[in-house]
Parts: C-alpha cells; sequence; structure tokens
C-alpha cells in the first residue's frame, strides 16, 4: 500500500512579523508548517494562530544541533520538506567599534551562521541524508532554500556594518552553495535569497528614534505583504536573487560596482531616511496624542 507523504516547510524566526506570514502563506499553499522560533511561547502561538497542521519548536539557529532536532521532528510525521526559509535575524546598529564583542557576534551567529546551519539541514534532509529520512520521512528529491537576506547583502550600509557584514555572508554562501550543488550534480534543490529593503517589522519599529538606522527608512518603507509576495513568485519560479523593490537593487549594485559613488551618495541617502524616521516619529506620537 502508498502511504501519501506531506509536503512540508520549515521557517526560521516565525513567531511573528515577516516570518510570521511566510509561515502563513506556506499554509495557505497546503504545506504543513512548522514555526520555529528562539521563544518556544511565541512560537507555540504562531502555530495555534495558524492552525491547520502547523507546528512548532524553539529553536535557537545558532545552535545546529537545535536546527536537526526541529528538522528531523518535521520528519518524524511523515511528511517530505520540501521549502525551508531562513529567515530568523538581529539588527544592531552602530559602527563596529562602538558594538561590544558580543553584539558582533550575537550579529555574525543569528545572520549568517543561522542561514549557514539551516541551509546545511536542509540540503541534508532534501538529498535524503537527514536523521528522519527513514522510516517513512523525507527520502530526497529534491526541494527548495529561502533565504531573507537584504540588500544590506549587496552594498555599503553606513551606520549598520557588523549587519551588513553578516547579509554580506549569507549572500556569499547561498550563491556559492548553488553553485556546489549544480556540480555535486544536483539540480533538483533551488537556493534563493530575498533581498528587502527596510521592512516596517518588529526588527525596526524601535529604530525610528536611531540615525544610524536611517539608511533602512531612505526608501520606500516595506510592508511584511510585500516581501511574502516575493517568496511567493520565487516558490512559483525559482529565482537565485530577488531584490525588493527591483530598483532599489540595482541602485544597490551600481554602488557595489562602483563604491566612490556610494560614498559619495549613502550619507543622503542616510538624510532622506533621517528625514522619514522624524516624520514617522511625529506621526506615531501624534496618534498617541
Amino acid at each position: 500500500m502508498t502511504t501519501t507523504r506531506s509536503r512540508c516547510a520549515l521557517v526560521t524566526g516565525a513567531g511573528r512579523g515577516l516570518g510570521r506570514d511566510i509561515a502563513q502563506l506556506l499554509a495557505d499553499r497546503g504545506y504543513h508548517v512548522m514555526v520555529t522560533d528562539i521563544d518556544a511561547d511565541t512560537a507555540a502561538a504562531a502555530a495555534a494562530e495558524i492552525g491547520g497542521h502547523a507546528t512548532w519548536a524553539a529553536v535557537d539557529v545558532r545552535d545546529h544541533s537545535q536546527v536537526e532536532a526541529a528538522r528531523d521532528a518535521l520528519l518524524a510525521q511523515g511528511g517530505r520538506l520540501e521549502v525551508w526559509v531562513n529567515n530568523a535575524g538581529v539588527l544592531l546598529t552602530g559602527p563596529a567599534w562602538e558594538q561590544t564583542e558580543d553584539q558582533r557576534r550575537l550579529l555574525m551567529e543569528v545572520n549568517a551562521l543561522g542561514a549557514i546551519n539551516g541551509t546545511v539541514a536542509a540540503i541534508d534532509a532534501m538529498r535524503g541524508r537527514g536523521a528522519g529520512s527513514g522510516g517513512g520521512g523525507n527520502s530526497g528529491g529534491g526541494g527548495h532554500i529561502i533565504t531573507i537576506a537584504s540588500l544590506a547583502g549587496i552594498s555599503a550600509v553606513p551606520g549598520e556594518a557588523v549587519y551588513a557584514a553578516s547579509k554580506h555572508a549569507v549572500m556569499g554562501f547561498s550563491t556559492s552553495t548553488a553553485i556546489d550543488l549544480r556540480l555535486a550534480g544536483v539540480n533538483d534543490i533551488s537556493i534563493s535569497c530575498i533581498c528587502p529593503d527596510g521592512i516596517w517589522t518588529p526588527m525596526i519599529h524601535d529604530k525610528l528614534t536611531d540615525p544610524q538606522a536611517a539608511l533602512s527608512f531612505s526608501g520606500s518603507l516595506l510592508q511584511p505583504g510585500d516581501v511574502v509576495r516575493a517568496v511567493g513568485r520565487v516558490l512559483d519560479s525559482p529565482r537565485l536573487v530577488t531584490a525588493v523593490p527591483s530598483w532599489r537593487g540595482a541602485l544597490a549594485r551600481l554602488g557595489a560596482t562602483f563604491p566612490r559613488l556610494a560614498v559619495a551618495g549613502l550619507p543622503l541617502m542616510a538624510a532622506q531616511g533621517r528625514r522619514t524616521q522624524r516624520r514617522l516619529l511625529a506621526t506615531r506620537e501624534s496618534a498617541r496624542g
């Protein structure tokens, strides 16, 4: 007798904000979704809100064993891992020399190492090597790994140097791994990086008075739905790098190609971002009053 296995997806940092919305998208598309977050209560609440077959796990993406344990728990439910979304991330601003060693380590480990741990765990399952891949779990068959990177992974970001370094690491790792898969003859695992501009999520809600975060406010501030729709598009048609919006991606690539141009132009963009911060702050305080 043939057993039909469920289509499974896992999203990191999905207890709230953008990750929560991506998990909802996947559930709406018929996936059995596992919501992971470093906070167990937040992950459990998000899974309950999504409903259906959503499950949850408390995961610190810096710990590869925790990432693998969540993956194996999902596979043990009899599904096949088809989609993995690396969404967990942190944002701390300021010049590198003003940040503590712990802050710099947190940025690099959550943003970069977390994405590496998730990608490796997903590849192992999608190639049929995960601990849960035997006895009705995933036996390979490919899949899609999506990483929420940032425009900070493409160009310079004054005020967010270590954050930019972590996102540059994510981009270098993801694009290199995509090529490694092809060189190894693995053609059924896709890797996609979504590189959004600043998003109005809990990550930047408290940055309105932070001048070091100004560049995140210098464009058209995105809503989570803008990025969720981009995730939906790459699910339908895999693409290695997608900038949101595309014009800001072109601007970031221009700055990366011509660093002198970036040095001249980015302070002006930061000034625009500070004006937006002041406007949003005034609007918020007016609404409270």
